[in-house]
């Protein structure tokens, strides 16, 4: 497919700054082509260490493409990575489905280590879910945890695998949380945390999100009408002076429902609450229907009636290997200064 080509040969070119800098840094996981945004809608194609990961969303590869790919970005770094194909147009994802087209090694579906901001991370490139266990675009947002968490209790919303708090950890951060509901995530991130056996230890908290930030914030825990509440662990009511908040697009348990679109202050409010006087919160969106102005400005009124202002907001954007043509990225990032 020369369009395919010429599009990941331009894709490559234009990041050969970027991936200069990202390497000095520390940093080998990057997006190489963002395709939606660069001539192949359903596409992508990232770097994750040693391993480069390709995944179609809209419909298969064919083979001869594949082995494009993977030679023009060979020949562009430099060096040999192990390929790993997830076709995701269809339903077993999570399967080399066509041994004709493409047939992951071995070696390329062992875990791996990537780095960033250089620190240490589990890397996979196949399992459950549809990332190598560190979202790629998050990237600045981990980085400027790094950058300002010296001397500060950190509370990591929706950890995942904990990158946030690894990045507050390495920035020198007195104390870091990390919660989340998932014990498969918080074992990676605990596992990131053995990768970087330097750095000082960091706390994790299994639970959903509402009944932990309620204690946290002081509030009551209550259930969606109808639901049984489940068990959760006991927290004493406390604040942080940084508190970072990224949820997913929507989930719902009997504590109540993530949802970004239709209720973000829901979410928002005892993220607040839970926010020391003169600390800082960062609040994420990943979707992509919901404007940023708009979204601020929610944020913003939200903060106001809750009797904490914001003095400062800051919008954070991904790096230039997540490059928007109408400058309305998905992934949004307000730091807040309460």
């Amino acid at each position: 497919m020369p369009s395919l080509d010429q599009a990941l040969r331009a894709a490559l070119d234009a990041r050969q700054s970027l991936l200069a800098e990202l390497h000095a840094q520390g940093t080998d996981c990057y997006r190489l082509f963002h395709g939606s945004q660069e001539g192949a809608p359903g596409l992508t194609v990232d770097r994750y260490g040693p391993q480069l990961l390709v995944q179609s969303f809209h419909q298969p590869l064919q083979a001869d493409d594949l082995h494009s790919i993977t030679s023009s970005v060979e020949a562009h770094l430099g060096h040999r990575l192990l390929p790993v194909y997830n076709d995701r147009s269809q339903g077993n994802s999570r399967i080399d489905r066509d041994p004709a087209l493409f047939l992951a090694s071995d070696a390329a579906l062992e875990d791996q280590v990537g780095h960033e901001w250089g620190l240490n991370y589990r890397v996979r490139g196949r399992h459950a879910g549809q990332d190598p266990l560190l979202f790629l675009d998050l990237r600045n947002a981990r980085g400027w945890v790094k950058a300002n968490s010296a001397g500060k209790s950190v509370l990591n919303l929706f950890a995942y695998t904990c990158g946030v708090g690894l990045c507050a950890a390495a920035g020198g951060a007195r104390e870091v949380t990390n919660l989340d509901f998932a014990q498969g995530n918080l074992a990676v991130g605990r596992e990131n945390g053995e990768l970087n056996p330097e750095l000082p230890s960091m706390q994790f908290i299994q639970s959903d999100y509402f009944p932990a930030i309620r204690q946290l914030a002081d509030l009551p825990i209550t259930s969606r009408r109808g639901q049984k509440l489940s068990s959760y662990p006991r927290l004493q009511p406390r604040q942080f002076d940084l508190v970072f908040l990224d949820p997913p697009a929507w989930a719902k348990s009997a504590f109540g429902t993530v949802d970004l679109l239709r209720d973000y202050q829901s979410l928002l409010k005892p993220a607040l609450l839970a926010t020391a006087e003169g600390g800082t919160l960062v609040c994420c969106n990943n979707l992509a229907k919901v404007a940023l102005e708009d979204w601020r400005q929610q944020v913003l009124r939200c903060a106001e009636k809750l009797g904490r202002p914001v003095r400062d907001c800051q919008v954070l954007t991904p790096a230039a290997d997540f490059p928007s043509t109408d400058a309305r990225p998905p992934l949004k990032t307000l730091i807040l200064r309460l």
